[in-house]
């Protein structure tokens, strides 16, 4: 039986600009749209659209929206899942969307910066680019997880565990193809690599979830 919808406004509207942009990025970009939606089980988008890519890609920055807005919609859910009613406030959301955009910005830019001092620029280039890939797919997948938590479904400890693992699977399978597409780049540069991972892929989220808990 479906949930009480009127309470869910703000979600909504957050879910329908998320959609807008994907619809926009897909209106664009057809043929770059379909190749991305299929990237999980096909290389083929991240050896074509890697070559092209730019310090700032439209396509990307337009997908990244949905990934910043349906990100924000799953942590609220999370940090209020046992509330009897999950009623967001205008401030309280605008503060996670934020929050996310600015964290995910501000950790590209310090893995570029880092990827020029170490000089494996080229490596940093190529993972961002498939590791933004497989997170803007991510925000697609969010989507109708979002939907069936707000309207279907009473979120649940353990089946927010399932979809964070699920989630975190996904990003697994984008590090193993990153590794494999460059394994004679990173084997040069190993200890570097191991350093970045270490410090900018573990160590913030480590961070992140002591404040959360704490």
């Amino acid at each position: 039986m479906l949930r009480d919808f009127p309470k869910y406004e703000l979600f909504t509207i957050l879910i329908v600009v998320g959609i807008f942009f994907i619809a926009i990025a897909k209106a664009i970009y057809p043929k770059r749209f379909n190749d991305f939606v299929y990237v999980l089980g096909n290389s083929k988008y991240l050896k074509i659209y890697a070559k092209e890519q730019k310090f700032f890609d439209k396509f990307d920055a337009l997908i990244f929206i949905n990934l910043i807005v349906s990100s924000a919609i799953f942590l609220f859910i999370c940090l209020y899942y046992d509330s009897k009613i999950l009623t967001p406030s205008i401030d309280s959301m605008f503060k996670i969307t934020f929050g996310i955009g600015v964290f995910i910005l501000i950790k590209v830019l310090l893995e570029r910066l880092i990827g020029s001092l170490f000089e494996i620029d080229k490596l940093i280039d190529q993972y961002l680019f498939q590791k933004i890939s497989y997170k803007n797919l991510l925000g697609l997948v969010l989507i109708p997880i979002n939907l069936l938590l707000i309207y279907s479904f009473k979120p649940r400890l353990i089946l927010l565990y399932i979809i964070v693992i699920l989630l975190v699977l996904i990003n697994i399978m984008g590090l193993i193809t990153t590794i494999k597409t460059n394994q004679s780049i990173i084997k040069q540069n190993l200890f570097y690599f191991i350093l970045y991972l270490c410090a900018l892929e573990i160590a913030p989220y480590i961070i992140l979830y002591k404040v959360f808990v704490s």
